[in-house]
């Protein structure tokens, strides 16, 4: 399936109260929106906490209590008394901080078309047929692992077919906790975060490829065979980057350090010096040196911040102007913040993420046993 066809997908839009922004604030100038966005935050005050994701735009972040990855982010509104959290970010990210955090806390996401088109991938629809198919083809048990960028019912899932969550920063720990568990692991639904964690396993010849989109092409028999199934997803941001991306920035920066993030193609990270998730690029730009040239693969927004936050060292994007913002994050415009914080200063919560109790619940579980790892 084209990457492309994510964009104007309706149905993969996971709720179905999708709120337009007024027309009040469609055309708000950038100082008078910030002004009524700091007016609002400093009229709520601690009743409110802004998660900014590392992928958002500036407009985005200078107004966030918290930077971060998707679960750092949820921690850290669990881990506030505020009654409302404001997720900068996407549709399973906004989950996630409902599940861990407490009932009378409520999460809100200024947009709800924000929606991950690779969380899109793994629908529960297509996950159970391929379980039922997968698991009639084998009498070995299979441990489902689904990546943190998946949907609550997905993590739901895992739970309860003994399996767990994981991070880009833990995968390898999920693997083997799997392979303790069970014969065989089901890997969700970043096949590229897979196949690299494989490798780094010494796992790399048994790997197989599950796609959903092609029943008639996919044998279960033979994906049982292997002992890492790889669900056909991926992150249309990470999936663009190429060798030869590599070796121009190599040309042009003959010292440069080149960290890419592990959901890029296997290729990609073995043409790289690092690959690591978003904290650790993070934390690998800030502790350079002076002077030191870091190119960059991911998402194009945190390489520019990075820019931003570290004048001292040269910070690039992989490449160049070819590199991608996230579509998904895109749609968390700066208007739709100044539209929920305003309303609640007039009592009303627009855009409320909740998972349904026995669905988080079971996610809970899953999350729970990637901390016990």
């Amino acid at each position: 399936m084209e990457t492309a066809a994510f964009e104007t997908d309706l149905s993969l839009f996971k709720y179905d109260n999708l709120e337009q922004l007024p027309p009040a604030y469609r055309d708000l100038e950038a100082a008078e929106r910030t002004e009524r966005i700091e007016s609002a935050l400093a009229e709520l005050g601690d009743d409110v906490v802004i998660l900014g994701h590392n992928y958002q735009r500036q407009e985005i972040v200078e107004h966030a209590d918290f930077i971060g990855d998707s679960y750092q982010l949820s921690k850290e509104a669990a881990q506030s008394d505020a009654d409302y959290v404001v997720f900068g970010g996407v549709t399973f990210m906004a989950e996630s901080a409902d599940i861990i955090t407490d009932d009378d806390q409520s999460v809100i996401l200024p947009s709800m078309e924000a929606s991950c088109p690779m969380a899109g991938m793994a629908e529960a629809l297509q996950v159970d047929a391929a379980w039922a198919e997968l698991t009639a083809a084998t009498d070995e048990e299979i441990i489902p692992i689904t990546y943190m960028n998946s949907y609550a019912d997905l993590k739901a899932f895992c739970a309860e077919q003994g399996g767990l969550v994981c991070t880009s920063s833990n995968a390898h720990k999920a693997f083997e906790y799997a392979f303790e568990k069970g014969d065989k692991v089901l890997f969700l639904p970043d096949k590229h975060l897979g196949e690299n964690t494989a490798h780094r396993l010494g796992m790399a010849d048994e790997t197989v490829e599950w796609d959903p989109w092609d029943v008639e092409g996919t044998d279960a028999a033979d994906a049982v065979g292997n002992d890492i199934i790889l669900w056909e997803g991926y992150c249309q941001v990470h999936e663009r980057f190429r060798e030869h991306h590599i070796e121009s920035i190599r040309e042009d920066y003959p010292d440069a350090n080149v960290i890419v993030h592990p959901e890029c193609r296997r290729e990609v990270v073995e043409a790289a010096d690092v690959a690591g998730s978003t904290s650790t690029i993070c934390e690998s730009v800030a502790e350079a040196d002076p002077g030191e040239t870091w190119a960059i693969g991911t998402e194009i927004h945190l390489t520019h911040h990075l820019q931003r936050w570290h004048p001292e060292v040269n910070v690039v994007p992989l490449c160049g102007d070819a590199c991608m913002d996230c579509n998904a994050m895109r749609q968390i415009d700066p208007n739709y913040l100044a539209w929920v914080l305003e309303e609640l200063v007039e009592g009303r919560e627009r855009n409320v993420i909740e998972v349904a109790p026995e669905e988080k619940e079971l996610a809970q579980v899953a999350m729970d046993r990637m901390l016990e790892i």
